[in-house]
C-alpha cells in the first residue's frame, strides 16, 4: 500500500507541475488585447503631445504681444525685433521659428508676429498688436490666431488695423 500511495502522490505532484503556466492561445489573446488597446490610445497620445508643443507658440506669441504693448507704451512705436523687447525669448526653438513683421504707421498702426511651425504635425500661429487712437480708448490691443491645418509653412498675415484686425480665412481666433 505504501508503494501505491507514493506512486499516486508522485503522479499528483507531476500533474500539478504540468498545469502551471499559460498556453500559447492564452498568451496570443493577451497580446492581441494589448495591441488593440495601444492602437486606440496611440493617436490620442500623439494629439496631446502636439497640443503641448502648440502651447509653446501660444505662450511665446502672447508674451511677444505683451512685450510690444509695453514697448509701445515706453517709446510710442512698435519694435521690429524680438530681442529689443527684452523678454528673453529665443527666435527659434525645436518646434517653432518666431518673427516680427514690419510695423505699420498711422493712427491705426500695428505690428504682426508669427510662429512658424518647424514640425509637420503642429499648427502655426500669428499675432498682431495695434494702436487705438485717443478718444477711443487710447492704448493698444492684441490678437492671436491659429492656423486651421497643420503643416503650413508660414502662418497667414494679419493686417493690424483697429477696425479690421481679424484672423484670415485659413485661421481661427485664439484670443483677442
Amino acid at each position: 500500500m505504501k508503494t501505491e500511495f507514493k506512486a499516486k502522490f508522485l503522479q499528483h505532484i507531476n500533474k500539478r507541475r504540468q498545469d502551471q503556466g499559460f498556453t500559447l492561445i492564452e498568451l496570443l489573446v493577451v497580446i492581441i488585447i494589448i495591441g488593440i488597446l495601444s492602437a486606440i490610445a496611440l493617436p490620442s497620445f500623439l494629439n496631446q503631445a502636439n497640443k503641448a508643443k502648440q502651447s509653446e507658440a501660444k505662450q511665446y506669441l502672447s508674451s511677444i504681444n505683451k512685450g510690444q504693448q509695453a514697448f509701445f507704451a515706453e517709446r510710442t512705436q512698435f519694435s521690429t525685433d524680438i530681442v529689443s523687447l527684452g523678454l528673453g525669448i529665443k527666435t527659434q526653438t525645436n518646434n517653432y521659428s518666431y518673427s516680427v513683421g514690419a510695423s505699420t504707421a498711422g493712427t491705426n498702426g500695428g505690428v504682426t508676429q508669427a510662429a512658424t511651425a518647424r514640425g509637420a504635425s503642429i499648427k502655426g500661429y500669428a499675432g498682431a498688436v495695434y494702436f487705438i487712437p485717443a478718444g477711443e480708448g487710447d492704448g493698444t490691443t492684441s490678437i492671436l490666431c491659429e492656423e486651421l491645418t497643420a503643416n503650413v509653412t508660414a502662418p497667414g498675415v494679419i493686417t493690424p488695423a483697429r477696425e479690421a484686425t481679424v484672423c484670415n480665412a485659413s485661421q481661427t481666433l485664439v484670443t483677442k
